[in-house]
This record gives C-alpha cells, structure tokens and sequence, in this order.
C-alpha cells in the first residue's frame, strides 16, 4: 500500500507560513535594549567568555567594543563567504557599519539584529563587493524597525559623477516605487538614504558624536575615490583598510591600533590558476590593485596592533594554507 507524504509536505508549508512572523516577531527589551523575542543575553563576568559567540546571547560590557565580520569574500560570494562588511558595536549603544558588499545583508539578518540601530554606514569605496547591499539594507532595516533614514558616508570621485552621493541619489530613484508603496503603512522617514559625500583625497575627520570619532584617509585602488577609516571611542580603536595599496597614509593611521583590518588578496600565482589570467595581469591584479599576501605581512609587521585581521580571499583549504605561508 502506497503512502502518503501529506504530512510531511503540511508541515513543511506550516513551517513556511510562520517564517515571516518569526522574523518580524516583536523584540524583546532586556535593560532598555531590543533582543529577539525570548532571548536573555548574559552578562560577561571576571572577564570570562565563552569558547563560541552565539549572537544576542551576551550583554555588551559598557566599555567594549565588539566587531562582527558580515563579509569577508569576493564579489562571487560562496555560500560561507559574502563580500566585505564589517559591523561594529560599542558600549554605548552606537552601531557602525564598514562596507556592505554584496550578499552581507544575508549574514546580517542571520544574527537578528536590532535595525533601529543600524543607521550608519561607511563606505570604502563603490565596487559592489563592498557597497552592493545598500539598497537592501535601505528597505530591509526600516520594514525591521528603523524608522529614521539610513545614513551613508562615502568617498567623493574623480567627478560628481563617481562619487557617494550620486551613488545615493540613483539607488533612490531605481527602488522609487518600492519605496513609495510602503510609504505611509511604514513610518515615512526610514524610507528616506542620506549621503554624506566627502573628499577622498584628505585625511579628515568625518564623524565625531557620542564619543566616537572617526577618520577617513585616502587608499590607493584602481582609481580615484577609496578611502580607509579608523575609529575611535573609549581608548580603543579600529582600522578599516577597505581596499588598498600599502601605502603611507595606512601606516600613519593604523600605527599601533587594537584592531587593523587590511585586504590579503591572492598571490599572482594563485590568481593565474584562479582567473586564467597571464602572470603580467596576474601580478597587476594582486599586487597593484590590491595587497598580496607578503604585503599585508609588512604592512602588519610595521602598524603593530593588537589584533591583525586579513580579508578579501576565499577561505578554500588549497588556498589559505598558502596565503599564511607568504604572509
């Protein structure tokens, strides 16, 4: 006698159904903060944590700093590698994200954060690997609760043209109906993206409030208009090398720092076997564009920091081990 799957396929649809509630359930407050309904985070005691980080399941200490790689990849992400975003949450309450590549909004969503707090958004440059999820994160984070605009800081360009703020003023006017169809059953203000365009070619500070400072200083990358960042607060600090070049004005900035976050792309070798690319192109790629694994080794050996970070490679088995050998 033939059986019946029914069940299965009924509890597969129930499963389904419930997922938009699950995802859009009202959060819960814990000492004035929002957390996903049911969930307790836990204070950190005799500065002992534990071995994993599960999200929302630990209290930010008021004089911490906590940094979550989104996106660590290339602009072809893989299932466990998305393009560069950096998110950065201080204890007192402001939350800071550096780059949202393409498919790091996925990775975001998966931790539940609070949206009502994620309104600032720093950009290196605008290869989409690095800015290509701005429009959803625009949409997204205000239908999950941020109802003030979202604003972005990026880099002006070579012209008007190629700069942030243009940048801004197209993705408004492409995603203008999905924005006016949501305009008035959502609070009207989270739907409106603010550019915050400066010039790329100084070192400045951009942003100062709350205690936070953060300063932008010109990268070298393929063309005008990329930038580095480094944030302050609370003595402790955080460098965003977006992509670059090794050049002066990073070792400046990220001088002894806690935390210093540099591309580590391929080596010319690898990228030739990679991308078919000649070893002339190969070399041009890897070690003019961006910074070769040998490079970001230098670059590290010389800024000092408490904590080196390398990104912008896929983390393969045939790959990494080699990557660390150079550097």
């Amino acid at each position: 006698m033939k059986q019946s799957n029914s069940p299965c396929y009924i509890a597969i649809l129930c499963l389904l159904l419930a997922m938009p509630s699950l995802l859009y359930a009202k959060p819960d407050k814990v000492d004035g903060e929002n957390y996903p309904s049911g969930r307790i985070p836990q204070e950190i005691k005799n500065n002992t944590y534990p071995r994993t980080y599960f999200p929302n399941s630990e209290k930010l200490g008021k004089n911490e700093m906590r940094i979550i790689a989104l996106g660590t990849g290339m602009p072809t992400q893989t299932p466990n590698n998305k393009s560069a975003a950096f998110l950065v949450e201080l204890g007192n309450g402001n939350s800071f994200l550096f780059d949202l590549g393409t498919g790091s909004t996925d990775m975001l969503s998966g931790i539940q954060p609070d949206y009502s707090k994620l309104d600032k958004v720093f950009a290196s440059h605008l290869h989409t690997d690095h800015i290509g999820d701005l429009a959803a994160l625009w949409v997204a984070g205000w239908i999950g609760g941020r109802y003030t605009p979202l604003q972005v800081w990026g880099p002006s360009g070579a012209t008007p043209e190629l700069g942030t703020a243009s940048m801004v003023n197209h993705i408004e006017k492409a995603w203008a109906w999905d924005v006016f169809a949501r305009s008035g059953t959502l609070p009207d203000a989270g739907g409106k993206l603010v550019a915050h365009e400066f010039d790329f070619s100084k070192t400045a500070v951009i942003y100062e409030k709350n205690g936070v400072k953060i300063t932008s200083f010109p990268a070298i990358h393929i063309m005008d208009g990329a930038v580095s960042y480094r944030l302050d607060w609370n003595d402790l600090s955080f460098v965003f090398g977006g992509d670059s070049y090794p050049n002066k004005w990073f070792l400046k900035n990220a001088n002894n720092a806690d935390v210093v976050i540099h591309e580590c792309f391929f080596t010319p070798e690898q990228w030739m076997k990679i991308a078919g690319f000649s070893y002339k192109q190969a070399y041009w790629v890897t070690s003019k564009i961006h910074t070769p694994p040998e490079g970001f080794g230098k670059i590290m050996s010389t800024v000092k920091p408490r904590m080196a970070v390398a990104y912008h490679y896929w983390n393969h088995r045939d790959i990494e081990f080699e990557i660390f050998e150079k550097i």
